[in-house]
C-alpha cells in the first residue's frame, strides 16, 4: 500500500504505460514557441483535463461497489455499507469531504445515468464544472426523465459549443421543466428548507457572509437596506469627509441590525491569536482570527486598540484581570490568554486560564492549536473534540490523542476499517501529529497548523514513524 499523501502509480492505460508515466511525459514535453501553436496546446489540456475527469468519475464508481462488495462480505450491514466512500475518495483527491461526497454523486449520475453527458466530458466538450451543472439541474427527475433529458440534449454532438454556464442551466431546466413540470416545481417548493447563512474570507481581511432565502424574503430584505441608505444619503451627510457610498450605508445597516449595536460588536467572543511581539511591539508578524484565518499585524492590534502605541500597549496583567485596553477603546472588553509554545517548532504546549469566562480546559486547548478540523484537506469548523486513538479501545483523554474535527470527518472514522494513530514525539518541542488510515490501507498525515510566528515544518512520513 502506498504511504503519504500520494496514491498509488496508477492503472495500466493498456498503451504499454501508467499514469505516472503520463505524469512524467507532461512534465517532460517542451513549450512552443510560437503562440498559436501554444494556444493549442492550452485546448488540448483542457480537452485532457475533461478526459481526465471522466475516468475519476469512473474509477469512482467502480470504487464505491468494489468497496460495498468488500464490506458485505464483512458482514456490515447494508445500511452502512458505502457511508466512507466520500470521505476516502475526497482524501485520494485532496479535497474535502464534503466536495468529495458530491464528487461521487456527479459520478454516479454520470455513468449510470447521463451516458451522453459523460460522452462529451470523455471527448472534452464539456468540463466538469459544466457537466456538474446538467447533472444538478436534472437532480429533481426520475432515472429515466434524467436519461430522456440528456438524450434530447445529446451534449457529446456539440449542442453546447460556445455557450456559457448560465445558458447551459438555463436549457437544462428548461428541458427538466417539459419533462416533469411537477417534480420541477416541487423542488422549488421544498428549496426554503435549504435556506442558510454561511460565511467565507474575503481578501484584505474581509469576509463574505451570505443568506441563501426564499426569493421574496431576499428582495423584501435588500429593499429595506436599500430604501435605508437611500434615506440616509437624502438627508446628506452627518458631519464633513461622512459621505459614504450606497454600499457601505447597506452594509453598516445590515450589521447593525442584526447585532443590535452600532459597530456590530456584540455579546460574541472574538478569538484573536499573535505573539506577543505583535501585540507589544508592533512586529509585522500577522495574527490568526478563528473562523477566518490569517490577517496583518496592524490590523489586529487596531482591533484590540493597541495600534499607534506600540511602546504603550495594554498591560498584558491588567488586560488578563478584566481591565479596559488603553489606546482607543474598540467597543468591547478585551481579555488575554497566553499561549505557550515551543522556541522551535511552535507546538502550542500550554495555555494559561486568567480569562473571565473559561470553558472546558483542554477543550479550549485543543480548538486554539487545531483551528479548524484536523483532517487532511477538510477546512470546517471544528464541532467535536475527538479521541484519536477511540476511548471505547483504551485511548486516554489527552492532549496528545485529542484532535479538533468537524461532524462529518468524526462519523467518517468511526467506519469499518478507518484507524487513527497519533505519533509519539520524538521531543518535547515535536508538532502534534497523527496519521489517518483508511479500509483500502492508505495512509494520510495530519500535523497541527502552526501558530502565528511560526512556520510549516517537516514531519515524518507515515515509514519514518513506524
Amino acid at each position: 500500500m502506498s504511504s503519504g499523501q500520494g496514491a498509488p502509480a496508477g492503472s495500466p492505460l493498456g498503451l504499454g504505460c501508467s499514469i505516472g508515466d503520463l505524469i512524467s511525459a507532461l512534465g517532460a514535453l517542451t513549450l512552443a514557441s510560437e503562440t498559436p501553436a501554444l494556444i493549442d496546446e492550452l485546448a488540448c489540456l483542457e480537452d485532457l483535463k475533461s478526459a481526465i475527469a471522466a475516468r475519476q468519475a469512473r474509477v469512482a464508481v467502480a470504487f464505491d461497489l468494489a468497496h460495498r462488495r468488500e464490506q458485505a462480505l464483512a458482514g456490515v450491514p447494508a445500511s452502512e455499507q458505502g457511508q466512507d466512500v466520500g470521505a476516502q475518495l475526497a482524501l485520494a483527491r485532496r479535497e474535502s469531504p464534503n466536495r468529495g461526497s458530491r464528487l461521487l454523486g456527479l459520478a454516479k449520475a454520470l455513468v449510470s445515468e447521463m451516458p451522453r453527458t459523460m460522452a462529451a466530458l470523455e471527448k472534452g466538450l464539456l468540463s466538469e464544472w459544466r457537466a456538474t451543472l446538467l447533472v444538478k439541474e436534472t437532480a429533481c427527475l426520475s432515472v429515466a426523465d434524467r436519461c430522456a433529458v440528456d438524450e434530447e440534449l445529446a451534449p457529446d454532438t456539440g449542442t453546447f459549443d460556445g455557450a456559457g454556464d448560465r445558458a447551459i442551466a438555463s436549457a437544462v431546466k428548461a428541458a427538466a421543466y417539459r419533462r416533469d413540470p411537477r417534480s420541477v416545481t416541487q423542488r422549488a417548493s421544498r428549496a426554503a428548507a435549504e435556506r442558510r447563512v454561511t460565511l467565507r474570507p474575503a481578501p484584505d481581511t474581509m469576509t463574505y457572509l451570505t443568506a441563501l432565502l426564499p426569493a421574496a424574503q431576499g428582495v423584501a430584505a435588500y429593499a429595506a437596506l436599500t430604501r435605508h441608505a437611500n434615506s440616509v444619503r437624502a438627508s446628506g451627510p452627518r458631519s464633513e469627509g461622512d459621505a459614504l457610498s450606497q454600499g457601505q450605508l447597506m452594509a453598516d445597516t445590515f450589521v447593525e441590525r442584526l447585532t443590535g449595536t452600532p459597530g456590530g460588536i456584540s455579546s460574541v467572543e472574538v478569538q484573536l491569536v499573535m505573539t506577543d511581539r505583535t501585540l507589544l511591539r508592533g512586529d509585522s508578524e500577522p495574527a490568526r482570527l478563528a473562523g477566518y484565518g490569517t490577517v496583518p499585524a496592524k490590523w489586529a492590534r487596531v482591533l484590540v486598540g493597541a495600534e499607534g502605541a506600540a511602546c504603550a500597549a495594554p498591560d498584558p496583567e491588567r488586560a488578563i484581570a478584566g481591565s479596559e485596553p488603553e489606546g482607543d477603546d474598540p467597543g468591547f472588553a478585551l481579555y488575554l490568554r497566553r499561549l505557550y509554545t515551543a522556541p522551535s517548532t511552535g507546538e502550542l504546549v500550554a495555555m494559561d486560564s486568567k480569562a473571565r469566562f473559561f470553558p472546558a480546559m483542554l477543550r479550549r486547548f485543543i480548538e486554539a492549536r487545531d483551528n479548524t478540523c484536523r483532517t487532511p484537506y477538510c477546512d470546517a469548523p471544528i464541532r467535536h473534540i475527538d479521541h484519536i486513538f477511540p476511548w471505547h479501545a483504551g485511548g486516554k483523554t489527552t492532549l496528545a490523542n485529542g484532535a479538533g474535527l468537524c461532524e462529518a470527518c468524526n462519523h467518517s472514522k468511526e467506519g469499518t476499517g478507518w484507524t487513527a494513530r497519533p505519533v509519539i514525539p520524538t521531543s518535547s518541542g515535536s508538532i502534534h501529529t497523527f496519521y489517518v488510515t483508511t479500509p483500502t490501507g492508505h495512509h494520510y498525515r495530519s500535523k497541527a497548523p502552526p501558530l502565528p510566528g511560526h512556520y510549516f515544518q517537516k514531519v515524518p512520513s507515515f515509514s519514518e514513524s513506524t
